[in-house]
């Protein structure tokens, strides 16, 4: 006995008779395919119509919001540019291009003017943490530097230390360094020898483990878009993401957290002996003037000591606490995030010199 074919609208035979015609398997499974496209073309555009979500991070004023303002066509405030923080808060910017939705994140830098950057960091893992508990993932990170630095300053290494341990080696595919303010470099020949420095030294690590760096040398919404363009794939988990769901760690236990904290460490041992040579030289010194204003940059120095250790307090974990994690038998998905060579020291965590030191970057004579 012969199966009759299924019919499709005016009578249009969708697949025929299984045992007159060859490949029946194949011509019952496009059959199917078709059918379900007839009758519901929306289910396939279901994919299609979730967002891509691309999140900027870098230091205060390295273009992030600019960035943002050029694909999204708003009118550029120029408040970062003035080296103060713009960007207090996560920022969504939700755009639509060419029939795709995007969501753009702006975030603040850990070296913000108002906020500590135990705030910034809570402030970001609380927006990341909420997305991935919503089966949300970032399609891409990108991480904004300003080409026009001379110096990688004790902010610009910390930055880079943060960010690189709150992605993972396992996001690393996803993130993409943009060089940015190539319209205000004047020597292009030195701005190309800090791009070189950059990508073998600063950033190796973040390269080796599948990052790659991007010049946004057109200050222009296609620019922007050129680099955005190549951010469409498939979202990846961040490590922090997984530390905090995944692995049910608080924030002060994961492994940014702890980079924050170590560097709190080194910036309180710095402020310490700081406010000692400013005692040991006031003592010295016999110009009364002088005397003075070394005594008011040392209670400066105090009150800032004082908020370091404040922060720093905030980040330590409680002794049992720690106890009950040593214990602990869960991993998370990713267990290692970037991980830094010895002579990386200036960047990347366990830095052997203090944060504030200005390391060089092919400055010019």
């Amino acid at each position: 006995m012969k199966t009759a074919g299924l019919l499709g609208s005016g009578g249009r035979r969708i697949f025929g008779n299984t045992r007159e015609i060859g490949n029946s398997q194949v011509e019952h499974a496009e059959g199917l395919m078709q059918l379900c496209l007839h009758r519901n073309p929306l289910q396939t555009h279901r994919m299609a119509s979730q967002p891509i979500i691309i999140a900027l991070m870098g230091p205060t004023g390295s273009g992030k919001t600019n960035f943002v303002n050029k694909l999204t066509k708003t009118v550029e405030d120029t408040a970062a540019h003035r080296l103060k923080s713009h960007t207090q808060a996560v920022r969504e910017f939700p755009y639509t291009s060419k029939d795709r939705k995007y969501v753009f994140v702006d975030t603040p830098g850990f070296d913000d003017t108002y906020l500590s950057d135990r705030e910034i960091l809570r402030m970001i893992a609380e927006w990341l943490e909420k997305k991935y508990r919503g089966n949300v993932k970032l399609s891409g990170i990108i991480y904004t530097h300003r080409i026009t630095d001379n110096r990688m300053s004790g902010s610009v290494c910390k930055n880079l230390d943060l960010f690189a341990r709150l992605c993972g080696d396992k996001a690393a595919s996803r993130v993409r360094l943009v060089t940015t303010m190539w319209d205000k470099a004047k020597n292009k020949e030195l701005a190309e020898s800090r791009v070189s420095q950059l990508e073998k030294d600063f950033w190796k690590e973040l390269i080796d483990a599948g990052a790659r760096h991007k010049r946004f040398e057109e200050n222009s919404a296609k620019g922007a878009w050129e680099i955005v363009d190549d951010l469409t794939g498939n979202g990846e988990a961040l490590l922090l993401q997984e530390e905090l769901v995944d692995v049910d760690k608080r924030l002060n236990e994961t492994t940014a957290g702890r980079a924050l904290y170590t560097q709190y460490q080194k910036l309180l041992h710095e402020q310490k002996e700081t406010i000692q040579q400013l005692e040991d030289e006031a003592k010295a010194q016999k110009d009364s003037q002088l005397t003075k204003q070394l005594e008011e940059e040392r209670l400066r120095l105090e009150a800032e000591l004082q908020k370091t250790w404040n922060e720093m307090d905030k980040l330590k974990i409680p002794f049992l606490r720690r106890l009950a994690l040593f214990f602990s038998f869960k991993k998370t998905q990713s267990v290692s995030s970037v991980r830094l060579s010895p002579h990386r020291h200036r960047i990347h965590g366990r830095p052997q010199r203090t944060l504030d030191v200005n390391t060089t970057l092919l400055t010019s004579k």
